[in-house]
């Protein structure tokens, strides 16, 4: 029998786990749902003999801004040390590599601001190398998305798809790699792209092609991402109009066959999902928000695209392709920069 000896074990008189198997897997069940008061002694006792696992999932415990437990000094420290560790890792590591590569990318996130209280100055240089590693070596889909968004911002490494390294071809690199994203199924880039379509920021605006996107991103978003995607989607359903909603409702469909990805569903034994109930939401006008179209029986059992292994390659969508393309179909996802 193994005891826990952290603050939030004590916190609890004791936590005991039959063996470290026993704290894995209580550990991330109760990290996925949101439990850290349990995940947290679970996780520390999973440290000592899988380190890389147990200080991952630690490190995301105390960088998030949502927990009881945030620590984000603590949360850098870890992510660095894990990606000191396994800086030499084979990217085709399917245990190793997707730690290696979110580690990489947490610590880019870091240096880019800084830590005040252990005096960690901002590195740019460094919060580049990190973010470009974790995106290029690793083909890590999340550290793609963090890069998309930087490079969107007219910063980030410099990785050309040509022209001069200026403001504008970093804007054009960052539209690539949403497009890339969200083709393949990532829920975090379809949502932000379809922000970014819904307002007419660095695209050309175009609200129904948001409204698509967005009820697929619902569907693809994994537990941890739906409060954000949820929220978007929530000010997009609200704010369409019926005749855009239409339109959307066409073809949703397919969209969904097209950019969708099966979410593997939890395997909850300890009944820590029944607790997880998911909040109904409603419009100003009391409308509840709901998905703008469902997915036939057909539809569902016709869906082809598999949620690739994290850090794995994944077959190369389209690039960015113009609206007024022709070689673009007219219900598939194409957007233009604004002019």
């Amino acid at each position: 029998m193994i005891v826990a000896s952290s603050a939030a074990a004590l916190a609890a008189d004791s936590v005991t786990f039959k063996s470290a198997d026993d704290a894995l897997r209580q550990g991330i069940s109760a990290f996925n749902g949101g439990y850290y008061e349990l995940a947290v002694p679970a996780l520390e006792v999973v440290a000592e003999t899988n380190p890389s696992v147990g200080r991952y999932y630690l490190a995301r415990i105390y960088a998030d801004n949502e927990g009881a437990y945030t620590d984000h000094a603590h949360a850098y420290q870890l992510f660095k040390a894990l990606a000191d560790d396994l800086q030499d890792v084979d990217p085709d590591d399917e245990a190793l590599a997707p730690i290696a590569a979110k580690s990489l990318t947490a610590v880019s996130r870091y240096l880019r601001t800084g830590i005040s209280e252990i005096k960690v100055k901002p590195n740019t240089r460094d919060a580049d190398r990190s973010l470009q590693r974790a995106a290029l070596t690793f083909n890590d889909e999340d550290a793609q998305f963090e890069l998309a968004k930087v490079l969107l911002r007219g910063e980030g490494p410099d990785i050309k798809l040509g022209g001069d390294d200026d403001a504008s071809s970093k804007i054009e690199n960052g539209r690539h790699w949403l497009s890339r994203l969200s083709r393949s199924g990532h829920a975090g880039a379809q949502a932000f792209l379809a922000d970014l379509l819904w307002r007419g920021k660095f695209v050309t605006k175009d609200q129904v092609t948001a409204l698509r996107l967005i009820d697929v991103a619902v569907a693809n978003a994994p537990p941890h991402e739906r409060v954000w995607i949820d929220d978007i989607y929530q000010n997009i359903f609200c704010n369409a109009g019926e005749g855009v909603r239409q339109q959307a409702t066409g073809s949703v469909a397919e969209w969904h066959n097209r950019y969708g990805r099966r979410q593997e569903e939890p395997v909850d034994k300890n009944g820590l999902d029944d607790l997880s109930a998911r909040p109904i939401r409603t419009c100003a006008n009391g409308e509840i928000v709901k998905p703008i179209g469902k997915l036939s029986d057909a539809t569902e059992t016709s869906l082809e695209v598999p949620k690739p292994a994290l850090g794995r390659e994944v077959s190369t969508p389209p690039a960015f392709v113009p609206a007024d393309s022709s070689a673009a179909p007219s219900t598939g996802l194409s957007f233009a920069p604004v002019q």
